[in-house]
């Protein structure tokens, strides 16, 4: 049976409500709502309040995800890897020299600011940072520069892909490109590119969500949130267009290849619910008890397929780090757990659950929520899709690296114990 599920400062009733309540937002009077992106984007402000973030957990000290609301220490350690970050600090650079003084300003923070935890998946959200709509060919050319630099070629292409499908649900929305949109996303650089002190960026909008620290030449690059509705452009300026497509493959390659006894445990609710993923945006401390069964009696063709499905989501990283990542993953492959929700076939709805000490990761058929207009809001389809990657025990925004980086080099009031209040200073 599935454990239940608490988050720090927040029961999983009210996150759930929280994202409920941004993804509706005056659904009944959008009729109303300003046609220019501009002017609607004004009109968010009112609707994503401090309150609601407080509610949603943003205001509690940081702690990270984990099994039973205490964090597993000595995880992840701060060394040299030998693998350069100065490409990608390069690009900063370059990003950071193409805005005007008024966009640059927008897009910087401080390397600790409460940005990075303000990130939320919902269309309906103001957000911070510097907008790509209204950019210049060539100043959105370096954002996706930097972008390039810091992803894989498979992961900036998840990236722009999940933004032309943006673009997709308002051309299915009667042209609403007010709220919806392939420039609808927010770019912020928190603190001072360098390769030697720590900095990083964040990428913010509708379905798509980056977050990549930088510590030396270690990076962390979660939480991270792909999504999309639809996940396919059946038409439109980009037809053709899909996502997250081996995420979805290879997920029901890996419960179709377990054994009937295996999928027994696997398998945590056999009905598919609306919405079961539990660690998306303002659940930065949210409580995950392992469920489903063990890798650690996997065959060797079950964990081979495991560390397939991992591999899509850490692959959306630049390669050298991506290998480092799956190093990482690999030395507790033994203590990973993989849990479903939903049926077993090929056409199915479902949700799964990978969950180690170092990554969580989870996938999620949802109902229909921008295409209410065309579809039944019952039951969940496979053209809505949200995933999540994170990395539990404290080190999601690259904190415990932060950490242990202030705690060898002294920085005025940046020291240890202010990291732990990082994000509510």
């Amino acid at each position: 049976m599935h454990s239940s599920v608490q988050c720090h400062g927040v029961t999983p009733a009210i996150a759930v409500f929280l994202f409920v309540l941004l993804s509706l937002t005056s659904a009944a009077v959008l009729h109303a709502e300003p046609t220019d992106p501009a002017e609607y984007r004004e009109t968010l402000k009112e609707r994503s309040t401090q309150r609601e973030m407080a509610a949603g957990g943003i205001n509690d000290a940081f702690v990270g995800i984990t099994t039973a609301g205490e964090i597993i220490p000595g995880l992840f350690s701060l060394h040299s890897t030998g693998v350069s970050t100065a490409p990608i600090v390069a690009a900063a650079e370059a990003f950071l020299q193409a805005l005007d003084p008024q966009q640059r300003k927008q897009a910087s923070f401080p390397v600790n600011d409460i940005e990075w935890r303000k990130w939320s998946n919902t269309a309906n959200y103001y957000r911070e940072g510097v907008w790509l709509e209204p950019m210049s060919d060539e100043q959105r050319q370096a954002a996706f520069d930097l972008l390039g630099a810091s992803l894989s070629a498979r992961g900036l292409q998840l990236t722009q892909d999940s933004m032309k499908l943006n673009r997709t649900l308002g051309e299915l929305n009667n042209d609403n490109f007010a709220k919806y949109g392939e420039w609808k996303y927010w770019l912020s650089i928190m603190g001072t590119p360098s390769t030697t002190e720590p900095w990083g960026w964040q990428l913010d909008g509708h379905h798509l969500i980056i977050n990549f620290m930088v510590v030396g030449d270690q990076v962390v690059m979660t939480p991270t949130f792909w999504g999309a509705e639809p996940t396919i452009a059946a038409g439109g300026k980009y037809k053709g267009t899909e996502v997250l497509a081996e995420e979805t493959d290879s997920g029901l390659e890996l419960i179709q290849s377990l054994t009937p006894a295996q999928q027994t445990r696997a398998v945590i609710k056999a009905h598919k619910d609306g919405v079961n993923i539990l660690a998306q945006g303002f659940s930065d401390n949210a409580i995950v008890p392992y469920a489903g069964i063990s890798a650690a009696g996997f065959s060797d063709q079950q964990k081979t397929l495991l560390r397939n499905v991992i591999g899509h989501y850490v692959g959306n990283m630049r390669d050298a780090h991506a290998e480092l990542r799956m190093q990482e993953v690999e030395q507790y492959l033994e203590q990973t757990w993989f849990a479903w929700i939903g049926e077993t076939d090929d056409d199915a709805v479902f949700y799964y659950r990978i969950q180690s000490p170092v990554i969580l990761i989870e996938f999620d058929h949802q109902r229909p929520q921008g295409l209410t207009n065309l579809y039944t809001h019952k039951n969940a389809y496979r053209e809505h899709i949200h995933a999540v990657v994170r990395t539990p025990n404290g080190n999601d925004y690259g904190t415990d690296l932060l950490k242990q980086h202030y705690e060898l080099h002294a920085h005025g009031e940046k020291d240890a114990d202010g990291v732990a209040r990082w994000h509510t200073d």
